[in-house]
């Protein structure tokens, strides 16, 4: 039997029958180089706790251990990405194994300190040479029928959409027994990474390129200076409360604006700031996307990761004013939406590895969402899901702008920084200004200037 899996493994590498919709029988899949960094990062030192990602939420009501178990079980049969391992010998590719098994641990009340068993569960990391890149972990809190649930997974293997998906997927199999139902063939990582081969990168490429192409950006929202003497990484955050974020959006809608345009915008403001001149200045940082919105069919539904990192561009010149930049800055991600299926990888290369790389990101986490029929099902049980949160995960990169809306309808703004590069009391100070800024844009009226804008943080 291994004889035969190394066989198919050489055919599948070099580039013979590609994977399609319907194909059980392939183990494995090509992986291009492009898309490998978080998984090569990670295959050298998972002890960073970089790419590892965690969500929690409170579970409510009565919960049946074994049901639980078998319920993550049967997801991650159903699932092909939870049976998948990866492997860059003699070329990067994904090994499909038909069995693999859930990974669910539990914790008496008192046994475990939260905040120390979240740090601990990152820095344990995951083990992409092996299938499964998700764990569950549950935490008895002490009070009657409450319960925490973590999941952990790797970044380079699952994103934040497919948590929504695997979520819904674990309710109803719960709600079933344990069983998942039977259903249509969705498509899954074989299927994506067959319509990526797929895809003309000509349009991208230029689109990319040309773009990238003028001058050199301001790239980090701080000062650059020595190295702190300090490792790891640190948060540091601040909240919007439930009537600003309110009166952010009614200000936002009047002008046509979504409201990732304004963080991009405050964003912008403060790498600008930091360069530290009254010329006009070139800003670069990375947005997430989400990757779903593509032309395969059943993309919405795929467990995977397609959400990427695109580099937002702009140029950012004191003496305009803030509408215009704002306008532009939602009018760059109108024509990227095109190219959410790019990756940050390709677009280095094609702009040259000359070109200055990202050094910060603005990540806006979406909203979960139940599906409608669960929550009255899970209503009938007794059992309620408590407000979902996101630990975010570290990158290569020094600096993430972590978003996050509350069910309240607040909104935490999180700083992820290598404390290599960034102290916590600056990263603590950048949270602050983000906030300052997004709290002071609806009392303009798009003519002020953004020097005028910027001299609000002084």
């Amino acid at each position: 039997m291994a004889r035969s899996s190394r066989r198919r493994r050489v055919r599948i590498r070099t580039g013979r029958r590609p994977a399609v919709l319907g194909d059980i029988v392939r183990p494995a899949v090509q992986m291009p180089w492009q898309r490998c960094e978080a998984l090569l990062d990670s295959t050298m030192d998972r002890s960073t706790g970089r790419h590892v990602e965690q969500v929690w939420w409170c579970w409510y009501g009565p919960l049946d251990m074994a049901r639980f178990v078998a319920a993550w079980q049967s997801v991650v049969q159903r699932e092909t990405i939870l049976r998948t391992s990866f492997s860059h010998h003699p070329a990067p590719h994904l090994v499909c194994h038909p069995q693999a098994r859930a990974e669910v641990t539990r914790h008496p009340a008192g046994t475990v300190d939260w905040d120390r068993l979240l740090e601990r569960d990152r820095l344990r990391g995951i083990d992409v040479t092996r299938p499964g890149p998700l764990r569950i972990t549950l935490v008895d809190t002490g009070e009657p029928n409450t319960t925490r649930v973590l999941l952990t997974f790797h970044h380079g293997l699952l994103d934040g959409g497919s948590v929504d998906l695997l979520q819904n997927e674990f309710t109803r199999a719960y709600l079933a027994d344990g069983s998942l139902p039977g259903g249509e063939r969705r498509p899954d990582i074989r299927d994506w990474m067959c319509w990526l081969e797929r895809q003309d990168t000509t349009a991208a490429r230029d689109f990319f390129s040309r773009d990238l192409s003028a001058g050199t950006p301001a790239v980090l929202p701080v000062p650059s200076g020595p190295r702190t003497r300090r490792h790891g990484h640190g948060r540091a955050g601040s909240r919007l409360a439930t009537a600003e974020v309110s009166r952010l959006r009614r200000w936002a809608a009047l002008r046509g604006l979504p409201d990732s345009s304004l963080l991009h915008a405050a964003w912008a403001l403060l790498l600008s700031r930091e360069a530290g001149t009254t010329e006009p200045v070139p800003v670069s940082f990375g947005i997430t996307v989400s990757g779903r919105g593509i032309a395969l069919d059943g993309a919405e539904r795929l467990v995977g990761p397609l959400r990427g990192c695109l580099p937002m561009t702009a140029l950012v010149d004191p003496a305009r004013p803030i509408g215009a930049l704002l306008a532009d800055l939602r009018d760059r991600a109108l024509d990227m939406a095109a190219y959410e299926w790019v990756c940050l990888g390709q677009i280095q290369e094609w702009t040259g590895r000359s070109a200055r790389p990202l050094e910060s990101l603005v990540s806006v986490e979406p909203t979960p969402r139940m599906l409608p029929d669960l929550q009255d099902e899970l209503d009938d049980a007794g059992i309620g899901y408590g407000r979902r949160r996101t630990g975010g995960a570290h990158s290569l990169l020094p600096v993430t702008l972590l978003v996050q809306d509350g069910a309240d309808g607040s909104r935490d703004l999180t700083v992820l920084h290598d404390r290599a590069r960034l102290s916590d009391t600056d990263a603590g100070l950048l949270a602050d200004r983000c906030a300052r800024l997004l709290c002071h844009l609806p009392a303009l009226d798009d003519t002020e200037t953004v020097a005028e804008v910027l001299a609000a943080l002084t």
